[in-house]
């Protein structure tokens, strides 16, 4: 367990899968945090984490990509959601793939989950207590994306995609009380975002109820880049310690071909069993109990 130091998780679609196999190598070496906070496929690969069930993100993310239930064409037309979420985030957890609920309430790590509120077009995040009997619905609702998934509503609020406001949530750990985080990216070092192609079609869609969401899905890269900078200067600094792919990766939001998401598995396991010794010797350096 590092005692003192939090596990913070970005988001990115389908190139969480990358997220999960670090994820994995954490698990093998039974490394433990008692704070995790991610966004989206962050956050959902973090429930599997917390569950400790091995090799379970894995076999959701990659041998359900391709079926026309978890992502196709077809789901947008009858649904008006790309990713078939009453499937991703109903049939496989509590039939398919058989989520370990008991394991994961009686793991005492605090998980929040970060969503956006589409009213006020900021930030909101769930804990523990928010969620209490609704886990599966929190997850949907941090995974809903502008335009390719429907808004969510939660305990009286309609929300959305965590990313959209906060895809890298070092910050809320840090107001949490954890100065000291490991931080899991899904884009190889230098990448920075540029202003959406999809504003015209996003205020045509967003625009006469939900100004506020409008406008932060209008300044989501430049928050990203802000949080970018800053991620990189508290790592120089040792402040923090980050794991990110080497090179851009090859699969896209919506990617459905299996060996790319294979190989972009393996590359995040390989990526965590390196970077292993180095996290240890750093909670070493920072005092944090192993």
């Amino acid at each position: 367990m590092l005692e003192q130091t939090g596990l913070v998780l970005e988001g990115g679609g389908m190139r969480g899968v990358y997220t999960a196999g670090v994820l994995e190598v954490l698990l093998e070496n039974n490394i433990e945090f008692p704070y995790v906070i991610g966004v989206s496929a962050g956050a959902c690969n973090a429930a599997s984490f917390l569950s400790r069930q091995h090799g379970r993100n894995k076999k959701v993310n990659i041998e359900y990509a391709a079926h026309p239930e978890y992502l196709s064409f077809r789901n947008y037309i009858k649904k008006k959601e790309l990713f078939g979420m009453d499937f991703v985030f109903g049939t496989i957890p509590n039939e398919l793939v058989p989520y370990d609920y008991a394991a994961f309430h009686q793991n005492p790590t605090e998980f929040m989950i970060g969503t956006t509120d589409c009213h006020t077009g900021k930030p909101l995040y769930l804990s523990r207590n928010d969620y209490k009997e609704d886990l599966l619905l929190a997850l949907r609702a941090s995974s809903s994306l502008p335009l390719i998934s429907p808004m969510v509503m939660f305990n009286g609020k309609e929300l959305m995609d965590g990313g959209i406001t906060d895809s890298i949530p070092l910050k809320q750990a840090e107001k949490d009380g954890f100065d000291k985080n490991v931080v899991i990216l899904t884009r190889n070092e230098g990448y920075y975002k540029k202003p959406s192609k999809f504003t015209s079609v996003i205020h045509y869609k967003y625009g006469r109820f939900y100004p506020n969401l409008v406008q932060a899905i209008e300044n989501r890269y430049d928050h990203y880049n802000q949080a970018i900078k800053e991620i990189e200067r508290k790592e120089k600094a040792g402040e923090i310690f980050v794991i990110r792919p080497t090179l851009p990766l090859k699969v896209g939001r919506v990617e459905k071909n299996q060996k790319k998401l294979k190989d972009l598995y393996m590359k995040g396991y390989n990526d965590g069993k390196k970077a292993l010794p180095t996290l240890l010797k750093w909670s070493e350096q920072n005092n944090v109990p192993s």
